[in-house]
């Protein structure tokens, strides 16, 4: 796709709250800078905070001066001031909507995220009827901002780039190796009550009562609010200490040391907009069993076991088919490298670019 001809040609200039490192969204905004730009279309990206090893991609969003042709991209996940400002401009706006958590799982245990994705929310309710074109991580994202009233919606996924995957921490992989006696779950995400860690650790002590005396539970994710001192208690009162393993964040190699030495990647999550870890264990060759909610079924496909309630001894007894079932196993992971596939970058940048062809002709 190229641009028209034209004395003020259209350039695409990315918004979002904060650029950081090691996040989807930021890898995401990177990546969709590198294809506007190939495409003609490349402005700048702005944000209210950068992180200083990615201060060299972004400038602040105080610092933008508006042009003829500019069209103003914002990602919007959260609240915060930045948001605000979008909603007073008025150049052409492109929403692209990564979803925005429902602050009630945040209430108790941090109230104050609770009350940046209210904002957020209210936010989004002021900038979707006003976009020319919203884009959406998936079609349950997408649904939400048709309930608001943007004029047109588009679903383009998460950017992914499985090259970034490959970082794997041998020492790291080989400690879990050599200390495994059962079968290991993982799961990788933020430790946030949406995610659901407190369904994980009741759905793994029936496991290891019924099936696996042995097994282990890996929690890979940083650490946003007090929901961990609860499921600390959890785990003491289920009898798991030195079973269910908090690791916090850790490093790319460490990550991928996980990846490669767990038995099956488990997903109670009751609310995700994408859910890429998903993805990353099935580029890991890991199979994966996951709770059937909000846009979590449409990321796996048919690549994954997907459950439609949450029942301890269902979710144990599924993982427990997915560890001895070798046909299954193998099954799941001939899917799940299909469905990394669904998701490359080159196929992203073709629906990206097809959506905002809408713009050029307007243009």
């Amino acid at each position: 796709m190229t641009v028209p001809s034209s004395a003020d040609p259209l350039r695409v200039h990315q918004f979002l709250p904060a650029l950081s490192p090691r996040d989807a969204i930021g890898a995401h905004t990177l990546a969709m800078q590198r294809v506007l730009e190939d495409a003609g279309l490349g402005g700048g990206i702005f944000a209210a905070e950068i992180h200083r090893d990615l201060r060299r991609h972004a400038r602040s969003y105080h610092d933008y001066r508006p042009r003829a042709g500019d069209v103003l991209l914002y990602h919007a996940a959260i609240g915060c001031a930045l948001g605000d400002w979008m909603a007073g401009r008025s150049e052409p706006l492109v929403l692209d909507y990564h979803n925005i958590t429902p602050p009630e799982y945040f209430e108790v245990w941090a109230p104050e995220t609770g009350l940046l994705l209210a904002q957020g929310r209210a936010q989004l309710t002021r900038l979707a009827p006003r976009a020319t074109l919203g884009l959406a991580d998936s079609s349950f994202n997408a649904a939400e901002l048709d309930r608001l009233g943007c004029p047109r919606t588009a679903v383009v996924p998460v950017f992914i780039d499985p090259t970034t995957w490959g970082a794997l921490d041998t020492a790291a992989r080989d400690e879990l190796l050599a200390t495994k006696r059962g079968t290991d779950w993982l799961f990788v995400g933020r430790v946030a009550a949406n995610k659901a860690h407190h369904d994980l650790v009741r759905a793994f002590a029936v496991h290891r009562r019924t099936w696996d005396p042995h097994a282990r539970l890996f929690l890979v994710g940083g650490v946003t609010s007090e929901y961990q001192y609860a499921l600390d208690r959890l785990v003491t009162r289920l009898g798991l200490d030195g079973a269910v393993i908090f690791t916090g964040s850790v490093t790319p190699g460490v990550l991928g040391a996980h990846y490669a030495a767990a038995d099956v990647f488990v997903c109670l999550s009751d609310h995700e907009g994408f859910c890429v870890p998903v993805i990353e264990a099935m580029w890991w060759g890991l199979p994966v069993v996951a709770f059937a909610s909000t846009a979590v079924t449409e990321t796996v496909g048919d690549a994954a076991v997907l459950l439609e309630h949450k029942e301890p001894a269902l979710v144990a007894a599924a993982v427990d088919r997915v560890a001895r079932d070798a046909a299954l196993r193998d099954a799941l992971v001939a899917a799940g490298r299909l469905r990394v596939d669904h998701f490359s970058p080159a196929r992203t940048a073709a629906t990206l670019l097809g959506a905002l062809k809408t713009l050029l002709v307007a243009a």
